[in-house]
């Protein structure tokens, strides 16, 4: 099957008829500079699913309250004050918060709260997490170590859409001494309303979910 290109001019022509969507594929090449006009325009990818499409890994659960999706958040000392700020705001977008802690500037350690998101989630008390550190770093490192979670640090718009279009990331761990408020607000907005791509990408997610199999059956 030919590919199909997407240039900056395109991205342009689709802005100019309204269009704030664009369908591609796994025959779709897409330029650098169209991904850049993109954000620019705020036009979206949606990735069209293949027929047939086999989860391998666990669908992450969608636990509501009240028809409104829960998001487990928490954080530790260094990201206490941005947690306060984001859980107003994921109230605000619509959806019920599982605050997990912590609940001061006291000093704690953070692979306590990381963990207690991480489960949330895969134990199906959430839909999705933020957990929220001084870099970020140190957090996705903890809840990747709980399987089934695919946690995801991002620093911008871009990679808050891709690690969900292309990882389905279901935990979003955020740096409050790396970030300000109003991004960290836009990337949280954009982790919680962009979708998983699928095609190419669902095949590369069951691998991993086969080397975490891998790692957790018993020696």
């Amino acid at each position: 099957m030919p590919k199909k290109l997407i240039t900056e001019k395109t991205i342009v022509d689709l802005f100019n008829q309204g269009k704030t969507e664009i369908e591609i594929d796994k025959n779709t090449i897409v330029t650098p500079s169209a991904r850049d006009k993109a954000l620019q325009l705020k036009v979206k990818f949606v990735e069209r699913r293949e027929s047939q499409q086999k989860f391998n890994y666990p669908l992450t659960p969608e636990p509501k309250v009240g028809g409104k999706k829960i998001v487990a958040i928490a954080s530790d000392h260094a990201g206490f004050k941005l947690k306060e700020e984001i859980k107003k705001f994921i109230a605000e977008l619509g959806y019920s918060t599982l605050d997990l802690g912590t609940n001061s500037e006291s000093q704690v350690d953070y692979p306590d709260f990381a963990y207690a998101v991480a489960y949330a989630v895969v134990s199906g008390k959430a839909w999705r997490g933020v957990m929220i550190d001084g870099t970020g770093i140190a957090s996705s490192i903890v809840a990747n170590k709980v399987p089934g979670i695919r946690a995801a640090c991002c620093h911008n718009e871009f990679t808050a859409r891709i690690s969900r279009e292309h990882n389905d990331a279901n935990v979003l761990t955020l740096g409050a001494r790396v970030i300000g408020n109003e991004l960290a607000k836009e990337i949280v907005k954009i982790f919680l309303e962009t979708n998983f791509g699928g095609g190419r990408h669902l095949q590369r997610l069951n691998k991993i979910f086969e080397i975490e199999l891998k790692f957790s059956k018993p020696k």
